[in-house]
């Protein structure tokens, strides 16, 4: 199995190296980008709302609970990495693929 760029396997949990694009039309995964995964989201980034979005997100498309995931990096960059806890690989690569069907 490859293994993206964009996420590292450490132990039980997957950090993932994602660029976020705020104010977007709608919430999705464009592709990869500069070696991270790029998500738009349509919430701004103020208060914390583009954060917030993008967990969101992940956890309905990853169909995990938000306490799963954390931001733990970039909370106020565009480059963020998120400690994903307890979700495989195998579902990541599923869900997450920018070039799934």
């Amino acid at each position: 199995m490859d293994i993206p760029a964009w996420l590292h396997p450490q132990g039980d949990v997957l950090l993932a190296d994602v660029l976020v694009s705020t104010r977007a039309s709608r919430t999705r995964i464009m592709g990869v980008h500069d070696g991270r995964l790029k998500v738009q989201v349509a919430a701004p980034p103020v208060d914390g709302q583009a954060n917030k979005a993008l967990i969101r997100f992940l956890a309905e498309t990853l169909d995990v609970p938000r306490a799963q995931l954390e931001i733990v990096g970039g909370h106020a960059n565009r480059r963020k990495t998120v400690r994903l806890i307890s979700v495989t690989i195998q579902k990541v690569l599923l869900r997450l693929s920018p070039h799934r069907p």
